[in-house]
C-alpha cells in the first residue's frame, strides 16, 4: 500500500478532536470527557501499547499493507515517544480519552501519514485487550518470583528453628506441640500453591487478541501467528468476539491475588498475635513497625495489620470485576473500561505486599523460651499419653477417657501431666510404666511425628531443604 492510500477511517487529530468525531454534530461536554476518559490510569500501559503497536506494524509491513519506510518511521517515532514518556516529558490529554489515542496523536505529529496507517487492521478493542495481557503477564512473572523468594526465606527461618517448640492451636486453644519450623513451612506450602495458580493463570493470559479488530476480525490478510510469536504469546485467541469482550483471564488473576492476600492475612494475624507482649513469641524489625503519638512505649506491627486490611480491598476488586462482566452480552462494551483500576490495584497490592514480606520474614527475631513456656501450658502432650496407652493395647476411646480424667486431676493440682509421679499416673491405668515420661516431654512428642507432613525436627529439616532446593534457581 502506498503512502497516499487512506488510513482505515481515522481522521486527523486536528484541534485535539477524537478519532471518531466526524460522525457527531456536537462536541462531548467536559464532564462527559472526564467521566469517560481512562488516560489518567491506563497511561501505565504505554510501554506495552508501544510494544504491541510495533509488532503490529512489523506484521503489516511483512504482508505489504504498509511500506518498509512507513515501518521504519513508526519505529523511530515510537522510540521517541517511549523516551518522552520515560522522561516525564510526554503531554497526556484527557481530550484523547485513552493511552492509545494519545500515543497515536503524538506519532502522527512526529512522522505524519505513516502514523495514521498504523491502526490499519486493528481496533482499540483488540488493542487494549492485548495491552492488558502483555502488562498482566509481566506482573504475574514478578509475583511468582516474589512468592519464590518468600518461600525461600520462610524455609531458611524454618531450618533455623526445626527444633524450636511452639504450641499448636485449634480454636486458639493449646492442642499439641509442634516445631516453629513446621509452622512456618505451612505458609511455604500455601504460597507454593499460590505460585502454581498464577503460573496456570498465565497460560490463559498468554493468548493474543490482536487481529480480532472491533469484534469480527479484519478483511486484511493479517498474520496473527507472526504477531503472537513476536510478542511472546503462546498462541492466538481463536474467536474474535471472545477475544475482545471477555476478561475472565483478569478475573482469574484477581481470584489468585485474593487467595495470596488471604494467606498473607492469615500470616499477618499470627505475626500480630505473636508480637503482642501477652504472647511474646517474636519481634519484628523496627523498620516494619511504628510508634504511638501519645504512648512512647508502643511498637505497633503496622505492616501486618495493614496487609490484613488490604486483603479486603483485593477481595473487593475480584467481586467488582465479576459483577462488571456478568451482565454484558457479546461483544465489547464501555463497561470494560472499568476492568483496569481494580486489576491494576490488585497487582500493585500483591507486588508491594510480597516485596515487604520477603524482607520482613527474614528479619523476624524468634523467642524460643517464650514459645516453649507456652507449649507447657494446656496439657499439649495429652494426645501423646492416649497414643501411649493405645500402643499398650488399650482401645483409643478408652485411652481418651482415661487421659481426660488425668487432665482433670492435673487441673485440680495445678500441674502438668509430666509432673505427676508414676504412681499417680498408674492410678489412671495399670498399663502405664516408667517409659511414659518419654512421650510426655515436648521433645518426645514432636520427635514421634516423623513422617511426611509431620512436625518432627528431622522431617522439618528435610522439608525446609526441599523448599530451598526448589527455590534456589531464579526463574
Amino acid at each position: 500500500m502506498s503512502k497516499d492510500t487512506p488510513s482505515s477511517g481515522q481522521d486527523q487529530f486536528a484541534n485535539k478532536a477524537q478519532a471518531w468525531s466526524a460522525r457527531f454534530s456536537e462536541p462531548v461536554s467536559d464532564l462527559v470527557k472526564r467521566y469517560t476518559a481512562s488516560v489518567n490510569f491506563d497511561q501505565r500501559l504505554a510501554a506495552v501499547d508501544i510494544q504491541g503497536s510495533l509488532a503490529h506494524a512489523d506484521m503489516l509491513a511483512s504482508i505489504g499493507i504498509i511500506s518498509q519506510q512507513d515501518y521504519s518511521d513508526i519505529q523511530r517515532g515510537m522510540a521517541q515517544i517511549l523516551q518522552e514518556i520515560e522522561q516525564g516529558a510526554f503531554e497526556w490529554s484527557i481530550d484523547l480519552e485513552d493511552v492509545h489515542l494519545n500515543i497515536e496523536k503524538r506519532l502522527v505529529e512526529l512522522i505524519g501519514d505513516a502514523g495514521k496507517r498504523l491502526h490499519t487492521g486493528r481496533s482499540r478493542n483488540d488493542q487494549v485487550a492485548t495491552d492488558i495481557r502483555l502488562w498482566l503477564r509481566a506482573e504475574i512473572d514478578t509475583s511468582i518470583d516474589l512468592l519464590r523468594q518468600l518461600r525461600r526465606n520462610l524455609a531458611e527461618l524454618a531450618l533455623q528453628h526445626a527444633d524450636t517448640i511452639i504450641p499448636g492451636f485449634t480454636h486458639l486453644q493449646v492442642a499439641q506441640p509442634v516445631t516453629f519450623g513446621h509452622h512456618l513451612l505451612a505458609y511455604a506450602e500455601m504460597f507454593e500453591r499460590d505460585a502454581q495458580r498464577l503460573a496456570d493463570c498465565r497460560k490463559r493470559v498468554n493468548r493474543l487478541p490482536l487481529g480480532a479488530a472491533a469484534l469480527a476480525g479484519t478483511s486484511y490478510p493479517i498474520d496473527r501467528d507472526r504477531v503472537a510469536k513476536s510478542l511472546g504469546f503462546d498462541g492466538v485467541c481463536r474467536n474474535s468476539l471472545d477475544a475482545v469482550s471477555d476478561r475472565d483471564f483478569a478475573i482469574e488473576f484477581c481470584a489468585a491475588a485474593a487467595l495470596i492476600m488471604t494467606h498473607i492475612s492469615r500470616l499477618s494475624e499470627e505475626l500480630v498475635l505473636w508480637m503482642s507482649p501477652r504472647v511474646g513469641f517474636i519481634d519484628l524489625a523496627d523498620r516494619f513497625c511504628t510508634g504511638s503519638s501519645i504512648m512512647p512505649q508502643k511498637k505497633n506491627p503496622d505492616v501486618p495489620e495493614l496487609a490484613r486490611g488490604k486483603t479486603g480491598r483485593v477481595n473487593g476488586h475480584l467481586i467488582a470485576l465479576l459483577t462488571l462482566m456478568k451482565g454484558q452480552p457479546l461483544a465489547y462494551h464501555k463497561d470494560n473500561q472499568e476492568d483496569k483500576e481494580g486489576l491494576f490495584d490488585s497487582a500493585d497490592t500483591i507486588r508491594d505486599t510480597l516485596t515487604i514480606f520477603v524482607d520482613m520474614v527474614s528479619g523476624i527475631r524468634v523467642k524460643p523460651e517464650a514459645m516453649r513456656a507456652a507449649a507447657l501450658q494446656g496439657f499439649a502432650t495429652a494426645t501423646d499419653l492416649a497414643d501411649y496407652l493405645v500402643k499398650k493395647g488399650v482401645p483409643f476411646r478408652d485411652a481418651h477417657e482415661t487421659v481426660a480424667h488425668a487432665v482433670r486431676t492435673c487441673e485440680e493440682k495445678g500441674c502438668d501431666l509430666a509432673d505427676l509421679p508414676l504412681e499417680d499416673l498408674r492410678a489412671f491405668h495399670a498399663s502405664i510404666e516408667s517409659d511414659v515420661f518419654d512421650v510426655l516431654t515436648l521433645e518426645g512428642s514432636v520427635a514421634a511425628r516423623n513422617h511426611i507432613g509431620g512436625t518432627a525436627p528431622e522431617r522439618v529439616r528435610l522439608e525446609a531443604q526441599r523448599v530451598l532446593d526448589e527455590t534456589s534457581a531464579v526463574n
